[in-house]
């Protein structure tokens, strides 16, 4: 095993010091290579000067036998445009850039051998290598690519096509002579797509063309469609904002007609709307039958009707024309008979009703309210005093200075109209007196009662009766029953009268039934009518 490792031990050293070997010649390179300074990439416009920078950084121990200036196309062909010797003056051998390249300095050392190039042209775009010849390194150099800018012309236009079937160009946009390339997009509702060309312009420039591409219809024409440019010159994007033109025959419409033309209105108006491009030539109004009627004016397109009547009831067409075509649309009339003026008339009215209805219900409210008043002062007043019961139900009055009462069936006069109609009542009763429901009226048979006159009922007394309603009534007529039987309970028997006349008994049965004695000693009949 010793032995195996000790064969294999020469090879491993001898792979280590091939590796370090390399380590070293890439390292010295790239060392060497760092020595030689000069920009990445430089920029320039067509016209302008530019500088291209260039040194040796550290010289030590290195012999700068000569500096020069190579330029490298696209194409890969070099040339050199500029050489720097210790011991002679700058050459600048011929080439496209002659006359247009020199040393930046005067004097110029070995260690900055930095040029310039005036009036840059696009052509001059490509490698410039700064080389040394070096002893005993070599030649070392440092590559600068020159990109040139150039801004492009930018324009957009929109192109006028008839609406149709076919696909066609309905906008162009166009970047001219720009480096590098532009880029070109579309901004629109239009329904297309975009069409892109690159093609080569002056003096090694680009010119990028794009087409936006559609069906046009007529609905297109005036839609907005933009052309938005983006290049490296350009610190924000160019945009153009245009619109798009389709070109189309008239559409003719006819508005104004309410389909309330009566007999007698007053200027109506028909207007005749066209949408067309190229604008309309010609707008002509005329009607079916023919004859335009005498009420109708025209202006443009404008049809005015005076006055309505039977003549209006027609056919007005209205014909429009441009230089793709003609086109028309048409409108019947019907004339009806007036309409009914629109007034306040019935708005007033409803106001006066509402506001009589509702003065109808106040004064409701109030008499109401005055009458149930009314009834509880009459009800105390009853209460307290027999005067109110005297002329509401008839009650008597001391005799006057004229006359004297009888007493009972004694047939005495008094100075009072004994001949009017009694209220009877009944004094013992704490209610107020009520007639009873069975002929209360009732006259007196046996003569007036003592000391009471019968009087007739003013209308006063008549009218706060009338007030009382049917329960009311019905509860004083119950007290008085109650009042009656109970007074009457436990006494003799009623005095019958009957009348001399009367010997076959013929009125008994009717005397007994009718007649009912009084708390004075009295008789009065229950039926009896008093006149």
């Amino acid at each position: 095993m010793a032995r195996h490792d000790a064969q294999n031990w020469p090879e491993s050293t001898k792979m280590i010091g091939l590796l370090w070997f390399v380590a070293s010649i890439l390292t010295q390179h790239g060392i060497l290579g760092q020595r030689v300074k000069v920009d990445p990439e430089v920029t320039s416009y067509p016209g302008q000067s530019v500088n291209l920078r260039c040194s040796f950084s550290d010289p030590t121990g290195v012999q700068l036998t000569m500096v020069t200036w190579i330029y490298e196309s696209k194409d890969g062909l070099r040339n050199n445009i500029a050489v720097l010797h210790p011991q002679f003056q700058p050459n600048y051998p011929e080439s496209s850039l002659k006359g247009r390249v020199r040393f930046q300095s005067q004097q110029p050392e070995m260690t900055h051998p930095s040029i310039q190039i005036t009036d840059v042209r696009m052509s001059d775009q490509g490698k410039y290598i700064c080389e040394y010849a070096t002893y005993p390194s070599g030649n070392e150099q440092g590559t600068t690519q020159l990109i040139m800018l150039a801004k492009p012309e930018n324009s957009a236009s929109t192109v006028s096509v008839e609406a149709g079937t076919q696909t066609t160009t309905v906008a162009k946009c166009e970047s001219a002579n720009g480096l590098p390339a532009a880029e070109i997009s579309w901004v629109t509702t239009a329904k297309g797509n975009e069409s892109t060309t690159t093609k080569p312009g002056t003096d090694n420039t680009l010119t990028v063309s794009s087409e936006y591409r559609m069906v046009p219809t007529p609905s297109d024409n005036g839609k907005d469609i933009s052309c938005v440019v983006k290049h490296k010159t350009l610190e924000v994007p160019e945009s153009f904002k245009m619109k798009l033109a389709v070109l189309f025959a008239p559409e003719v419409s006819i508005s104004g007609y309410d389909h309330n033309w009566y007999m007698g209105r007053t200027s109506p108006v028909l207007i005749c709307e066209a949408k067309a491009n190229p604008v309309p030539i010609s707008v002509l109004w005329k009607t079916m039958s023919g004859e335009m009627p005498d009420t109708v004016q025209i202006s443009g397109n404008e049809l005015k009707v005076l006055k309505v009547d039977e003549t209006v009831n027609t056919t007005f067409v209205c014909e429009v024309k441009n230089r793709l075509g003609t086109s028309k649309s048409q409108v019947s009339i019907v004339v009806r008979e007036p309409s009914q003026k629109s007034s306040n008339a019935g708005v007033v009215a409803g106001i006066i009703i509402g506001v009589l209805l509702a003065l109808l219900l106040l004064c409701a409210i109030v008499a109401v309210l005055v009458t149930r008043s009314r009834r509880q002062q009459q009800g105390y007043r009853a209460k307290g005093g027999s005067d109110l019961k005297t002329r509401m139900f008839g009650g008597g009055k001391k005799a006057s200075k004229n006359g004297t009462g009888g007493g009972a069936g004694s047939g005495g006069t008094g100075g009072g109209n004994n001949n009017g109609s009694v209220f009877v009542y009944k004094d013992g009763s704490s209610h107020q007196g009520l007639p009873e429901k069975n002929n209360h009226h009732q006259p007196l048979n046996m003569g007036p009662r003592p000391g009471v006159v019968a009087s007739t009922p003013t209308a006063q007394d008549i009218l706060l009766r009338n007030e009382l309603d049917e329960a009311e009534i019905r509860k004083f007529d119950d007290i008085e029953d109650e009042e009656r039987y109970d007074h009457f309970s436990g006494a003799g028997p009623i005095l019958q009268l009957r009348s001399t006349n009367d010997q076959d008994n013929m009125m008994g049965g009717y005397m007994d039934d009718d007649m009912e004695s009084q708390r004075d000693g009295s008789v009065i009949s229950r039926t009896a009518v008093y006149v």
